[in-house]
């Protein structure tokens, strides 16, 4: 597998999917949710339903890591301490939370409804988050760029959260 660049990948914004529908809505989804090989391990996590559900609908893709200068693929990382250090023990906080920045301003400059990301991701993990032993453990909490957008009064939704008709049937006022 080749590397991802920061240049390379769209940045968030650049790219919208539209479709047959007539938009109604505006939704930021993690972009490995979407086919897009920007995923640790160089490969996706593309969601079928998610893809259906999108249907008619505004998307902006974001992936906070690559924003963040991180090359694909990477070495896994998790946050430990509050810091997220990759498998190897290098810290990779700076990136992450550099990305983490670049996907806020993204958020706040296309203003989605709502925010679908990628569960247990140290980014983009919106429930769960792995527990930093590496060993697979799953804890509550909220990857970087998660927590940055809670925090800006963004909506957002784990993908595994997903209604049968998302986001008709989602409440649709302000934020």
């Amino acid at each position: 597998m080749h590397a991802i660049s920061d240049r390379s990948f769209p940045q968030a914004g650049e790219e919208r999917v539209r479709t047959k529908r007539e938009v109604r809505v505006k939704i930021m989804v993690s972009a490995c949710l979407l086919g897009r090989n920007c995923k640790y391990n160089g490969g996706n996590n593309r969601h079928e339903k998610l893809l259906r559900l999108l249907e008619g609908h505004t998307v902006v893709p974001v992936c906070p890591e690559v924003l963040g200068g991180l090359p694909t693929p990477r070495v896994p990382a998790e946050i430990v301490n509050g810091k997220v250090m990759n498998r190897e023990g290098r810290c990779v906080d700076e990136a992450f939370r550099r990305g983490a920045e670049k996907a806020l301003e993204a958020a706040r400059r296309e203003q989605p409804d709502w925010i679908v990301l990628q569960p247990r991701s140290p980014s983009c993990g919106a429930r769960q988050i792995y527990d930093g032993s590496f060993s697979g453990r799953l804890i509550p909490g909220k990857g970087i760029f998660a927590e940055a957008a809670e925090q800006a009064g963004f909506r957002l939704l784990d993908v595994e959260e997903l209604p049968e008709d998302f986001p008709e049937d989602m409440p649709n006022n302000p934020r």
